[in-house]
């Protein structure tokens, strides 16, 4: 068990902007931290900088000035996170809070200055309900207001100097406005209108380019894929930067450690390198003529996708990460000068990649006719009939499974059980139908979709019908509690990992500041709790309120400090439960937030749902 899910060994590998040091997060105090030592040093002579002993750290920035190093943390999973400074020329010192703020409030963006050495542009809410740009003096602390926001929806965008070039905000019909800001200008100059419901998570990328003449967005325009587009500062031409038929750009990358940005920018310049699209493996599409030749080089290193990347200034020296479904966190060190590339660690050395399962592409058809893509990984050395299998649902639900490693299929597979994870209508990453398929169908078409994927491994033989379990966290616990309400006799058993029980609940205790974001995304998917039929329409669709339906043995996993989905969503359903004497297993962790971070709460509650799955599959 520990080994599947202690932390990594090493991880998000980065190399310093004068290319003489790398950094990584590593083990330190019984939590993940991060460690620098020298580009041609080993661990043994790497210095611990950071000193958490309460939660992993996941984030953090290299600045212009070789004394300073940036990273971001909250308080046990709340998500209000502050932005620390660390010494490294006095390690051993406790890290300096740059942005003590108020509870509620949370830093979102940190961008070096290029004009103005020594500070970085912060993007952070010290006004609840509006994220507001500071500049902040890394060596004193000192913070000035840089640029405030009148819109609770709006975004400014700033070119490398820290002049504001963009904005962006939400109109009242729920489409995104961009407009261009120009140097001693009045208001916002509107520049173009950007679609609606097809963009739940909003627009993502909103990247001003490396000249401050455009801004790059994922943009569908007329077609079904979601490309990558320039918009012009002056005239809002639109312009495709990267397209691939059929694939989407993916921008998960956005907000998961370890997976390329959709736009990435690497170096000093600025400049777009490369785009990465959604596919049955992740595809890099090659952006620029100098690194189209490092690419070809660092392609020979790995037989997977490139994961993530960082080079000096001179974009000389590169260090890279490797995406791959057997063989996780393989970091290399390449130097484009010479030639010369050499393997700097493995994340999990202790786990062989010829015993792990492989993550198998695979598509099938909805009821309704909709293409479904989904990944099925069955145990090594198995024949892969009639076994006990578990449904992955993932979260979001605006997300996507992708071909990658994953420790929680891994530990499965290695238990014997057949996995499948299907990107069901709602799913980001296959274009506009797909997604906009998922409007008013939570608890109907979404959950028909893990249905129909189960009864495809069913028919082909892959999967015994009466052992057959449903997971999943956030989203993914919804349909778990979905999957043991509507359809009780569907599966044997079910866990429900900091889901959602009451939608009209859920919507009310988001955090406030995250209201004004709903309007193409939950209102717009699943309805509005202050609009009574609307409301009326969510409890149908509720968990709770179809829970004397429940006869499945369920196992329920909740973070104490959840502020996306809080305590109540799991302890009420529990609390039902047990009140009609039906039994459920619920851990509780008082340290942890929307998922578990810390490696003792992962495998605690890795060996309840080893015995959950063990005793009813």
């Amino acid at each position: 068990m520990e080994t599947f899910f202690a932390d990594p060994h090493f991880a998000l590998p980065s190399i310093s902007p004068d290319g003489t040091r790398i950094a990584y997060a590593a083990p330190h105090r019984g939590r993940r931290n991060i460690w620098v030592r020298g580009i041609d040093g080993t661990h043994e002579e790497a210095v611990p900088v950071t000193h958490d002993a309460r939660r992993g750290i996941d984030t953090y920035y290299w600045t212009d000035d070789p004394r300073w190093l940036l990273y971001l943390q909250d308080t046990d999973g709340n998500e209000d996170w502050h932005l620390f400074r660390v010494d490294l020329d006095a390690p051993d010192m406790s890290a300096v809070d740059l942005t003590p703020l108020a509870p509620g409030s949370r830093v979102t963006g940190v961008e070096p200055i290029a004009e103005a050495p020594g500070s970085v542009l912060v993007t952070m809410n010290r006004r609840p309900m509006y994220f507001d740009a500071f500049r902040i003096d890394i060596a004193t602390g000192t913070t000035t207001v840089h640029h405030e926001q009148d819109n609770p929806t709006a975004a400014t965008l700033f070119d490398r100097s820290g002049q504001a070039r963009f904005r962006t905000a939400l109109a009242s019909d729920g489409v995104l406005e961009v407009s261009a800001i120009d140097s001693g200008a009045g208001q916002p100059r509107l520049l173009c209108r950007l679609g609606g419901s097809e963009y739940p998570l909003g627009i993502q990328p909103q990247q001003v380019t490396a000249d401050g003449t455009g801004l790059l967005v994922g943009s569908y325009q007329d077609g079904d894929d979601l490309r990558l587009v320039r918009i012009d500062h002056r005239t809002g031409s639109q312009t495709v930067v990267a397209a691939v038929d059929g694939h989407d750009l993916d921008i998960s990358g956005m907000v998961a450690p370890g997976v390329l940005p959709p736009a990435v920018h690497t170096g000093r310049s600025g400049e777009l390198f490369a785009a990465r699209f959604v596919g049955p493996r992740p595809h890099i599409e090659i952006l620029d003529a100098h690194f189209a030749e490092v690419y070809a080089a660092l392609r020979e290193l790995s037989d997977g996708v490139l994961g993530t990347m960082s080079c000096d200034d001179s974009g000389v020296r590169w260090i890279v990460t490797f995406v791959h479904d057997r063989d996780p966190g393989v970091t290399w060190f390449y130097d484009h000068a010479t030639g010369a590339a050499r393997m700097l660690f493995r994340s999990y050395p202790d786990r062989d990649p010829a015993t792990s399962a492989p993550m198998t592409p695979v598509e099938f058809t909805a009821r309704d006719g909709l293409p479904l893509h989904a990944y099925l990984t069955v145990p090594v050395g198995v024949r892969a009939r009639n076994l006990p299998m578990v449904l992955i649902v993932h979260g979001g639900p605006w997300w996507h499974n992708s071909w990658g490693y994953n420790p929680e299929v891994q530990f499965l597979a290695n238990r014997g059980y057949a996995v499948l994870q299907v990107n069901f209508r709602g799913s980001l990453g296959y274009g506009r139908r797909h997604v906009t398929a998922a409007i008013g169908e939570f608890a109907r078409a979404m959950h028909d979709d893990l249905i129909d994927a189960v009864d495809w491994a069913v028919d082909r033989g892959y999967a015994d019908p009466a052992r057959v379990g449903i997971y999943g966290g956030s989203y993914g616990g919804y349909s778990a509690l979905v999957g043991v309400t509507v359809t009780p006799d569907r599966f044997a058993a079910a866990v429900d990992y900091v889901g959602i029980s009451d939608l009209a609940n859920f919507l009310r205790t988001l955090p406030p500041f995250t209201r004004p974001y709903q309007v193409n995304n939950w209102y717009r998917y699943v309805g509005d709790p202050d609009i009574p039929e609307q409301e009326a329409d969510m409890l149908t669709r509720s968990p709770i309120t179809m829970v004397d339906r429940i006869t499945t043995p369920l196992l329920v996993a909740q973070g104490a400090n959840d502020v996306r989905v809080v305590r109540a969503e799991s302890d009420n359903i529990v609390a039902s439960l047990r009140e009609r004497g039906v039994p459920v297993e619920y851990l509780l962790a008082d340290d942890e937030g929307h998922g578990f971070a810390n490696p003792d709460n992962v495998i605690r509650l890795w060996h309840a749902i080893e015995r959950h799955f063990g005793e009813h599959l």
